[in-house]
Parts: C-alpha cells; structure tokens; sequence
C-alpha cells in the first residue's frame, strides 16, 4: 500500500512523480524505491501516459537512501534490498522519456538516477554528489557506465571517486543537466518541458530516445555487477567503520 512518501498524479499524458518527506530530505525507503519502480513500470504499457517527471518538491531533491533503513534492511533482511535494485532495473528497462525536476540536493541515488533520465533541470539552489566511496562504498545504479560516458573520465572520478558536491552551474557544463532556473521553478518548467515532448509523434520519439541511450541489457549488466561488489564491500572492514561511525553519530 502506498505510504504517503511517494504521491503520483497525472496530468496532460505526464506521470508525475513525487517524493514527499520533507522532515528526512526525502531520503528514500526501501517502500519508496518500491513505489517508484511501480509508478515507472506501469507507465510503460500505457499510451495515455507519454512523459514522467520525476521531482522532490521545492527545496530538495532527495538525501539518497535513508541510512537506518537501509541498515535495517541489511542487518534484519536483506532481500528487501532488491525493492531498490528492482528500481534501478526500472530506469534501466523504461522506454518513456523521464524529466527530472531538481530544486535543492540530491545525493547519491539521487543524482545517479538523473544519467537515466532524458531531460534534468536544476534550480540554482541544486547540489549534486555521490559519495559511496566516502563510506567504502562503490557507485551503483550503472553509474559508473553512465557517468563518464555523459561527462568524461576526469569529472566522473571526482563525482564518484572523490566524493565531489557539484553545483547546478557545474552539472549544466558536465552535460548531466540541461537548464537551471531559479528555486521553486523546477516542476513548472518540467511541465513545460512534458507538454513540448508530448506533441511530438509518439513513435518517432520512441525510436529516437532508444537510438540516444545505451542499450538496456548493457545497463543491467553494469548495475548487476555493481550490485555484486557492492555487496561484497558492505562487509569490507572500510564500509563497517564508516556505518558504525554513522551510528555512533546518531546516538549523541
């Protein structure tokens, strides 16, 4: 049952999708990643729905996953970790162009799912990063795919390897982000944007967006290796001392 932290509405052939859990920065649950991969997956069979925006609201984007969830999930029962390898699965599997609307940060998941999307608009007020190797950690997602192939080696190793924070201008000379405009214009533009898509032939749009990206068995792959090493790191002596370092934080 949906839990209030993702809402989906629909409005001229667009899918929006929201999240909503402002009091944790929208970091996301692994019943977040669920209905998110179920919001994607039923949008693609349905020719009424042309588009999906994936937004967090004014003010942030989201914190990527929610730590104690996901060390709950770890510790208690980790096969509920696949609710968010099933939505990365989605991304990868999605053939309806996704816009994103980003006003505020966005970290780790977060701006990972952006090199999926088709069309990124960033508020001024817009942060990006990805530290996993921060907390021993590797990038996920087909990230490390994704990443270089969109902003070259060199910027790709300071996101994901450094643990950079770039900023909305930064992200728009990288490629990964189309146009920034000013806080709280985000989800206008991204209709905008929905509505210019959704005039254009259906099929040709189609065809066209699957000639542009890589091909999904290729991300799958990448995301399944991915999710092998970072399984194993999980238990690697640098990834324990990081979380129990998060852990022991949280308590004081």
């Amino acid at each position: 049952m949906p839990n209030g932290n993702i809402v989906v509405t629909e409005e001229h052939a667009t899918r929006i999708v929201t999240l909503r859990r402002p009091n944790k920065k929208n970091a996301i649950t692994q019943d977040m990643y669920r209905e998110m991969g179920h919001a994607i997956d039923t949008a693609q069979n349905n020719p009424e729905i042309r588009c999906i925006i994936i937004t967090g609201g004014s003010g942030v984007f989201t914190a990527g996953d929610d730590i104690d969830d996901f060390l709950k999930a770890d510790t208690s029962r980790p096969e509920t970790l696949s609710n968010a390898a099933k939505f990365l699965y989605s991304l990868a599997l999605n053939v309806k162009p996704i816009i994103a609307a980003v006003d505020g940060a966005s970290v780790g998941v977060g701006t990972v799912l952006l090199f999926h999307c088709d069309y990124v608009l960033a508020s001024t007020a817009a942060t990006f990063s990805a530290p996993y190797v921060k907390l021993g950690l590797i990038p996920v997602g087909a990230s490390s795919l994704l990443m270089p192939h969109t902003m070259g080696f060199q910027r790709a190793f300071a996101m994901l390897v450094m643990g950079r924070i770039f900023s909305a201008e930064e992200a728009r000379m990288a490629g990964f982000v189309n146009a920034v405009v000013s806080p709280g214009h985000t989800e206008a533009e991204a209709r905008k944007v929905a509505r210019e898509i959704c005039k254009l032939p259906a099929e040709a749009v189609a065809i066209s967006r699957r000639l542009l990206r890589a091909p999904p068995e290729e991300l799958t792959r990448r995301i399944d290796q991915e999710a092998h090493l970072f399984g194993e790191r999980l238990k690697s002596n640098e990834a324990v001392a990081a979380f129990n370092a998060f852990t022991t934080r949280k308590r004081r």
